[in-house]
């Protein structure tokens, strides 16, 4: 999302850890399977990313199939990894567009941001967004970086909150992307914030399968999980509150290099977000993590529901 979309798998659920980059010149994206076998996209192909967990993968593809039902030549590169590792190809044109969150963007470019509601972070997200990148109009639909911990957990130190977390982290173990260590809304805006400050802590994935079956088998007592996961749900695991705004609003939208943003693009890349929701996040996600269907087909259904096919 958080925020921390950071986040994992692949879209049939492998474990895929997230890759970092220190923002380098040369292309991050090079080695990243491509539609078009290059690394850079010809200039009348688009070419969609996503980070590397399920979500990101679907809204790529949902992204990809809505293009081309428009007749936009596209080409895909999924799974790349981090957001250290995607927004530098995006600008340098090894990708085109990626599916991205609006509050941890927005702290992405802008670490000093205070907005939280959607309104005013998509608002200072338009300002914070450096050329040649351009964020297209935002979704209702909207996932959340959030702490996640075992109902037995919960009962054991009476946890409500993160805030609640203060008195106890220190005995507790926290999963989560290798990249939480240095993120605004990760590790350091746990301290700053509520002083939480947890005794160990473990790289995993961005709240994928490996974050999930940590927090499932007691490897960890405490994950940064996304609050579209279906297995929150399933498993009656606890959202700690965020009553600080640790976690800002994380609209879903696309984020795309302008110098592929044509009309017909960004006409049909909004008309995915005027119809995008947080439930439908959420059942994308069952489909694709719990009943194992294709990633693509699933986007694809999604579109032909929604009259975007």
């Amino acid at each position: 999302m958080t925020s921390i979309r950071a986040l994992t798998a692949a879209a049939v659920g492998t474990g895929l850890l997230l890759v970092t980059a220190c923002g380098s010149s040369s292309n991050p994206t090079s080695n990243a399977p491509a539609g078009n076998g290059g690394s850079s996209a010809p200039t009348d192909t688009i070419v969609v990313g996503s980070a590397n967990f399920q979500e990101n993968v679907v809204l790529a593809n949902i992204y990809a199939g809505a293009l081309k039902a428009k007749g936009v030549k596209v080409s895909t590169k999924l799974n790349i990894g981090s957001r250290e590792t995607y927004i530098p190809a995006v600008k340098d044109g090894s990708i085109d567009l990626i599916p991205e969150y609006s509050g941890v963007l927005l702290q992405y470019f802008d670490k000093s941001a205070t907005a939280v509601s959607a309104t005013d972070v998509f608002a200072a997200l338009q300002k914070a967004t450096p050329q040649p990148l351009t964020v297209l109009t935002q979704s209702a639909a909207e996932d959340k970086d959030a702490i996640v911990v075992k109902k037995e957990t919960a009962d054991k130190y009476s946890l409500k909150s993160i805030a609640d977390l203060a008195a106890v982290a220190d005995k507790l173990t926290l999963g989560a992307p290798p990249e939480f260590q240095t993120r605004t809304d990760g590790i350091p805006g746990l301290e700053k914030t509520y002083n939480v400050k947890f005794k160990t802590f473990k790289k995993l994935d961005a709240g994928g399968p490996l974050t999930e079956n940590a927090l499932k088998n007691g490897q960890i007592d405490a994950g940064d999980i996304f609050t579209t996961d279906p297995l929150i749900d399933k498993n009656g695991w606890v959202v700690l509150e965020d009553p600080k705004n640790l976690y800002t609003a994380q609209n879903v939208l696309p984020l795309i290099n302008s110098g592929k943003a044509s009309d017909t693009v960004k006409n049909a890349l909004n008309a995915v977000s005027a119809k995008l929701t947080t439930d439908d996040l959420v059942k994308l996600n069952e489909q694709v993590s719990l009943e194992k269907q294709n990633a693509e087909t699933v986007a694809q259904k999604w579109l032909s529901d929604a009259g975007l096919a």
